[in-house]
């Protein structure tokens, strides 16, 4: 009788998983693919055809092929340099390097963007401030093709550097010992040992920067829109700003030219992976430390540097650009001002409409993924392996597609009302709460079930034969074991989910503003010093959300926490 009860729930529940599954990640491909091969047999007049042989697709495709490639050469470069610095060298601090270096990824790009704008040209407060801004004229250099690669190359650095450092955590220290005592040298190590076992994660890590420049909206938008330099997601954006009977085709025919780059860059990633020769277990990286000697200093002061560079400069122009009256004006004692944030808190309702927005959508998005992973992750965990692999990649889908994509993917969804229901969500909050929640559901599920693979199944073997069921064993003892990482999993879909642009630019309307997609308004509208305190807020917010998951990060098992061993 137990088990035929247990039996019960456990269909019951797998029946429910399957069609939350079915609506966040198959439904909506399923339609963006109908939807691009629409009225395909009608030859030269299909709209695929159509936008596939449009010289403006062949431009934006080679713009994002130049600023995506150019970028991930950057992120390679300063991504594999901070990972092999900080995790092989006895560098100090090694925790706040970490930490420092991946907030470039966790601050939104529309507000990696407009820090950029705002320390450079001659209406830079920061420059003017210090007497050295360019004559009134001049172009600003960050609107530019290579100022969006570099802004790419930047923000895609922190993947990079999260897949060489957790190879480089597992590298034998028993096989550097050895060649220490054979007395190779360092530069022999490196080239003969360090660099052939990380080779693959280093490419791996390339081809993630690559994949994610080809679907970053908001640094094309923000750097490339003002000088009329169209990438495949700007010009998507573009499109659907358009009016005709064949827009909806056309998006979709461009969002799946994407998801195939995207797809092509994933499975290149998944193949270099499988190839690796080398299988390497557990962290030994501790006992693995190349002594810098009187170069420490040196190397400690050149991360330091760069860090400044990219990091601590940019957002010093943007709280500089907070506190002046207008653009272009120097901030002194006389100019200093909080007009924007008095505005922003007080005046501004738009401002704190997408506040109030923002923050019920990431607090609700966290709140249900929270509580669906918890089912969920132990299904998984449960399932063969066939089928584990299957319903993890379809849940992984909507979280790899790109975000513009994926809201062109909602809205072909619902841009009619429900059936049945006849109910019309199509430019309200629930399309992009449903979006968010397709989107972000990979990412909270990963903590939630790697803390639920390492459960030991006796307490809950215990349990079923006393005759508790499946819902009273979730609740009773893989939940109280298993807290910790559902919050680091909710947080983290907090702390991505709030400053979200990409999927919201185009699901928003008129009264559900998010913040990204505020940020981006002001900017484009010309309300730079408003923006630009806004932007203040968000980094603050950032900062404050990752430093809750630094100290919750010894409760958790190793890896759910990014920047954290």
């Amino acid at each position: 009788m137990i088990v035929s009860r247990t039996d019960s729930q456990l269909r019951w529940l797998s029946l429910l998983m399957f069609m939350l599954i079915a609506l966040l990640s198959v439904l909506p491909t399923l339609k963006l693919v109908m939807e691009a091969l629409n009225k395909v047999d009608t030859g030269l007049n299909s709209p695929l055809l159509s936008m596939m042989t449009h010289p403006k697709t062949w431009t934006a495709l080679s713009n994002t092929f130049y600023t995506s490639g150019i970028g991930t050469l950057i992120a390679l470069v300063l991504g594999a340099s901070f990972a092999f610095l900080v995790t092989l060298t006895n560098i100090r601090g090694r925790s706040i390097w970490v930490f420092l270096f991946m907030l470039p990824m966790m601050i939104p790009p529309q507000v990696t963007a407009l820090s950029w704008i705002q320390l450079f040209g001659p209406a830079s407060p920061i420059l003017n401030t210090l007497g050295i801004a360019p004559p009134l004229g001049s172009p600003n250099p960050v609107y530019s093709a290579e100022g969006v690669a570099i802004l790419l190359g930047i923000q895609s650095a922190p993947l990079v550097f999260l897949a060489l450092r957790t190879q480089l955590l597992c590298l034998p220290s028993d096989l550097i010992e050895a060649a220490r005592i054979s007395s190779a040298s360092q530069v022999r190590l490196w080239i003969d040992i360090i660099v052939p076992l990380t080779r693959s994660a280093l490419v791996a890590g390339g081809a993630l920067a690559f994949v994610s420049s080809i679907g970053n909206f908001g640094i094309p938008a923000m750097l490339g829109i003002p000088i009329n330099y169209v990438v495949l997601p700007t010009l998507i954006y573009q499109q659907m700003a358009g009016f005709g009977p064949d827009t909806l085709s056309n998006v979709a025919s461009l969002s799946m030219l994407i998801s195939v780059l995207v797809l092509v860059g994933m499975l290149l990633q998944q193949w270099i992976q499988q190839r690796s020769q080398f299988a390497l277990i557990g962290h030994n990286a501790s006992s693995i430390s190349f002594k810098l000697g009187i170069w420490r200093p040196i190397t400690e002061a050149l991360l330091f540097t760069i860090l400044v560079i990219i990091l601590v400069i940019p957002c010093v122009a943007l709280i500089i650009s907070s506190f002046v009256p207008a653009l272009g004006v120097p901030l002194t004692t006389e100019t200093f001002t909080i007009n924007a944030y008095v505005e922003m808190l007080s005046r501004q309702g738009a401002t704190i409409r997408a506040f109030s927005n923002s923050l019920t959508l990431a607090f609700s998005a966290s709140i249900v993924l929270m509580l669906l992973c918890l089912p969920l992750g132990y299904l998984l965990t449960r399932a063969p392996l066939r089928t584990r692999v299957l319903l993890t990649s379809l849940i992984e889908v909507p979280y790899a597609m790109p975000g513009i994509v994926l809201s062109i993917a909602f809205i072909l969804l619902f841009a009619r009302p429900i059936p049945v229901l006849n109910i019309s969500i199509y430019g309200t909050l629930f399309i992009l709460f449903l979006a968010y929640l397709s989107c972000f559901l990979s990412v909270c599920l990963k903590p939630v079930y790697s803390a639920m693979s390492q459960l030991d199944k006796a307490l809950e073997e215990a349990a079923q034969i006393s005759g508790a069921g499946v819902f009273r064993r979730l609740i009773d003892i893989v939940l109280p074991l298993t807290a910790p990482a559902f919050f680091a999993g909710a947080l983290l879909v907090f702390l991505i989910s709030v400053n979200e642009l990409t999927v919201s630019a185009l699901l928003w309307s008129a009264g559900n503003e998010t913040l990204g997609v505020l940020i981006f308004n002001l900017d484009e509208s010309g309300d730079s010093v408003l923006a630009s305190a806004i932007s203040v807020l968000v980094v603050l917010l950032v900062v404050m959300i990752m430093a809750c998951l630094s100290l919750l990060a010894p409760r958790l098992p190793k890896g759910i926490i990014p920047w954290h061993d």
